[in-house]
Order: structure tokens, then C-alpha cells, then sequence
């Protein structure tokens, strides 16, 4: 391994002691698997099985500062364990986007943490331990996806990472939870192993590698007339970026519960798909290669026509959870549109909008599970008059409404703002017409939410409003606790925004 990938030296983790960048990145992909046998082994006490889960997740965060901190200061510490095949190494290297994911993915395994113990216990869910474990592997696989330093390693991540959220995703055992776990796996297995495994085949034939590298690595070792079929097959491969047609499995994942919507949408799941899609722009195409050949212009049609789709849909659906699944499918074809568009940009705005979505979706997740824990209403035609009940969980839902939308003061006007002006930079107004249209829709279908709460009148069926009020408060507080937490970060993600930027700023200069 290249010795000015480990200038990091040592770095503090806790209570005076050091550990190398390499160690922490070795104790963060381990840390959630590990924790894993003392969840079970606590399945007769659930507060110290839940302690256990926050002490984990508190760990990982830990080990992923350390990380963090040696790749703003400029360092790509990498580590490589053993090799599989000549120039096939399972192999681990650090750059920012990947930091950016395990940092997402790490402080907000916390965080939905502490929501999970507020609703799991207040809606009396089955199979908590189980929850939890599967929940912990679900993490560990993410740390995995974030640091790979290949497309080898970086696959065998994505496949546990789908194994282990299946069984959340079937959690109630229910014949609706069975189907949707079957669709769930078939297409998150069937698009992995027929079109990306395809992809990551031919892309090691091509170049004799599967390294990421700056700059990537098919530049004069693949004919540019198969740079689109190639590039379709990564995209398309990646079904956890739910570009369309094969999206339908998030929609009926969303018979799971809440705290498992979270980790599919905001946490987990949906960002390790679009986090590949954007590797795999930078890392393997490389920006300048691929804008050459003009692949990404024409991938970015599938993801501009997802993103109205997917709006036009969201607007139809009556219960909430599948309004907030078509809206996250459309948020995800922004990441992807950006890294097809391949310029400075659209890159780092693409990487922004990973963060920025994942605060306000997750927000909005938390909201609709807590609506459900205390109110019992699942349906948005249900809603009228409950702001009036439950203000802050709305008040929350609309600030987070904000941010999904694009709208100061709220994170997520940076990364649409840097987006519009990567399609700008790429001579491509049209594009910006459909991210213009798809806010607007974003409006319609969310801020009507929080709007009939709040305004609407109650049901002729509920005379009163303290008739009401004595049957239907706020949710546990350790839901309110998660919701306070991620709907600042989102607002935090508006003033410190440019911190962000900096750190991916080296994406746009091609890693």
C-alpha cells in the first residue's frame, strides 16, 4: 500500500488512549458486528439490550471520527486484509465521500436507536432483539460499503447489507411483510448479481483492477463506445438507488416498521445505493473519461424521468409511509442525476444532497412512526386537525418537509442549489426544468401534510377538540428526543453546509 496513504499517524479515541487510523478503520466495520452477540445475549432484559445497542452505536461513532478526522485533514488511509485473486484484494481505503456515508450512517444508528426504544415499546412490537441484532449487521455493512476501496469489496457489503435488512423488512411475519420481502429481495439480488456482478466482471477484464482511484481507472483500457451499456449496467445494477423501473421494492418495504423505514431510507440502504452509482462515477468511470464519452448525459434521462414519476405517484398516495417511499425514490434520482451530469458541481452537490436527504427523510419517517404510535393513523386523509395534538411531531414534519423540498432555512438548499448549477455547467437546461418541477410537486405532496393538521377542521366524528386532545398526545419521549435531534441537524446542515463542501471538494477534482 502506497506510504502517503498512512501518514495519519495516531489518533486520539478516547480517555487518553490512541489507536492508528488503520486500527480505528478495522474497529469500525467490526465494532456493530460485535456488538451483535451481546444484543442477544441480553434478549431477557431489553434496557440492557438496548443499552447495548447505544453503547455499540456510540462505539462505531468513535471509530469513525477518528477516520473522519484523517481524511479532512487531506490523508486516504487504507488497509488491505488479504487478496483474493492477482490485483482482487479485500481492501479498505478512506476518501470523502465515504467518510461523509460512515458518518451519516454511524451518528444516526444512535439516533434510531433511541427512536426504536420509544416505538418499538410504545406500539409493542414482536421480536425486538431480533430488530436490533439485524439492525447492528445492517450498520456493520454499511461501514463496509463506505470504506471498500474496490468494487470487490464493496460488493460483498452491499449483498450482506441486503441479507440483513430483509429480515427487517419481514419483521411482522405477515402475508403483506412475506410478499414484500420476497419482492425485496428479488429485485435488490436479481438487478446485484445479473447486471452490476455483469458490470463489475467486464470493468476487471477491461482494466485489470477493480480499485477505486482518482481519476478511475477505464481510461484508455475500454473502447468509449461501451461506456454507455457499461455505465447502464452499474446504474441499473445498483437496485438500491430505486432508479426506475426498479424501484417497487422500497414502496412495499414499507410494511416493515418505522425505525426500519429509517434505516432503509435514510440510514442505510437507499444511501448505499446512490453512494455506489457516485463511486463508481468518480472512482471507476472517472468524470473526465465519462464526460467524454457522453454516457452520463444519456443515463440521466432514466433518473430525470424518475424523479417527475416518482413525484407525480407520491401525489396519489393516500397512506403516508408509501407517500414518503415514491418521494425518497424521486430524492435518490437527484444523486444519481448529478453523477451523470459529471462535472465539479453536480459531483459534490450530489454528495451533499446524500447528507441532506438523509436528515430531512429520516425527520420525516420519525414523524409519520410517531403519528402511528400515538394517534393510530396511518393515512394522510386521517390527519385533519391532529397538529392541533400533536404540534411538535408536526411542526418537526414540516421543517423537515422544507429541507426535502430545497428550502432555506434547511440543509437541503445547498445540495439542490449546487445541482442546479452543475446542470447549468453541463449546458443542460432541461434538467433544470425537471429538478424546478419535481420541487414544486415536492410542495404539493408534502407541505399539504402539516397543513390540513394544522388548518383543516376535525372530523364531524370528533366533536371536540378536548375530546380529542384526552385520547391522542405526542409520541414517547424518546421519539420526540430522535425527532429534536435529526430536525436540527437539518437545520445545522443549512449554517454549516459549506463544511460539507469542503470536504467533498476533491470529488469534483475527480477524488
Amino acid at each position: 500500500m502506497d506510504r502517503r496513504h498512512r501518514k495519519s499517524g495516531r489518533h486520539g479515541i478516547a480517555g487518553g488512549r490512541s489507536v492508528s487510523v488503520e486500527q480505528a478503520i478495522l474497529l469500525a466495520i467490526a465494532i456493530p458486528f460485535l456488538g451483535v452477540p451481546g444484543i442477544i445475549a441480553a434478549r431477557s432484559h431489553p434496557n440492557v439490550r438496548e443499552a447495548m445497542t447505544l453503547l455499540t452505536a456510540s462505539a462505531l461513532l468513535m471509530a469513525v471520527v477518528v477516520v473522519v478526522r484523517a481524511v479532512a485533514q487531506g490523508d486516504r488511509p487504507a488497509v488491505t486484509l488479504f487478496e483474493v485473486m492477482p490485483s482482487l484484494p479485500i481492501a479498505f481505503t478512506i476518501e470523502p465521500l465515504g467518510a461523509l456515508y460512515a458518518s451519516i450512517a454511524s451518528f444516526l444508528w444512535i439516533v434510531t436507536s433511541i427512536y426504536s426504544i420509544g416505538y418499538m415499546r410504545g406500539h409493542h412490537e414482536i421480536h425486538q432483539t431480533r430488530f436490533y441484532a439485524y439492525f447492528a449487521i445492517a450498520i456493520g455493512s454499511a461501514i463496509g460499503i463506505a470504506f471498500a476501496g474496490n468494487m470487490f469489496t464493496l460488493f460483498i457489503f452491499y449483498e450482506a447489507l441486503t441479507l440483513s435488512t430483509f429480515p427487517l423488512v419481514t419483521h411482522h411475519g405477515t402475508p403483506k411483510a412475506k410478499r414484500a420481502g420476497r419482492m425485496y429481495l428479488g429485485i435488490l439480488i436479481g438487478t446485484s448479481i445479473g447486471f452490476q456482478l455483469t458490470a463489475i466482471v467486464w470493468t476487471y477484464v477491461a482494466a485489470g483492477t477493480l480499485d477505486f482511484r482518482a481519476g478511475g481507472i477505464l481510461a484508455g483500457k475500454l473502447d468509449p463506445a461501451w461506456a454507455l451499456p457499461l455505465l447502464a449496467l452499474y446504474v441499473f445494477g445498483t437496485g438500491k438507488a430505486a432508479v426506475m423501473p426498479f424501484h417497487r421494492w422500497l414502496p412495499a418495504a414499507m410494511v416493515a416498521p418505522t425505525p426500519v423505514s429509517a434505516l432503509l431510507h435514510a440510514v442505510a440502504v437507499v444511501k448505499a445505493g446512490v453512494f455506489t452509482v457516485l463511486k463508481v462515477v468518480i472512482y471507476v468511470f472517472g468524470i473526465d473519461w465519462l464526460t467524454s464519452t457522453g454516457a452520463g448525459l444519456t443515463m440521466a434521462i432514466p433518473a430525470a424521468m424518475t424523479m417527475i414519476l416518482a413525484s407525480l405517484v407520491a401525489m396519489t398516495k393516500d397512506n403516508l409511509k408509501a407517500r414518503l417511499a415514491y418521494s425518497t425514490v424521486s430524492q435518490l434520482s437527484y444523486v444519481v442525476l448529478g453523477a451523470m451530469l459529471a462535472n465539479e458541481t453536480a459531483v459534490v452537490g450530489s454528495g451533499m444532497h446524500i447528507a441532506m436527504h438523509a436528515f430531512g427523510k429520516i425527520s420525516l419517517f420519525f414523524c409519520a412512526g410517531a403519528i402511528l404510535v400515538a394517534a393510530h393513523k396511518t393515512e394522510v386523509s386521517e390527519l385533519d386537525g391532529l397538529g392541533r395534538t400533536m404540534p411538535l411531531t408536526f411542526a418537526a414534519f414540516l421543517l423537515a418537509s422544507l429541507s426535502i423540498i430545497g428550502l432555506p432555512p434547511m440543509g437541503g438548499t445547498w445540495s439542490k442549489l449546487l445541482l442546479a448549477e452543475g446542470v447549468l455547467a453541463a449546458g443542460q437546461p432541461i434538467f433544470l426544468a425537471v429538478i424546478i418541477v419535481s420541487a414544486l410537486l415536492n410542495v404539493i405532496y408534502l407541505i399539504s401534510i402539516p397543513a390540513r393538521a394544522f388548518f383543516r377542521p376535525l372530523p364531524k366524528s370528533e366533536t371536540t377538540l378536548s375530546e380529542r386532545a384526552s385520547s391522542i398526545k405526542e409520541a414517547p419521549l424518546p421519539c420526540l428526543i430522535a425527532i429534536s435531534i435529526t430536525v436540527s441537524g437539518a437545520v445545522a446542515l443549512f449554517f454549516y453546509g459549506d463544511r460539507i463542501a469542503l470536504l467533498l471538494a476533491p470529488l469534483g477534482r475527480g477524488g
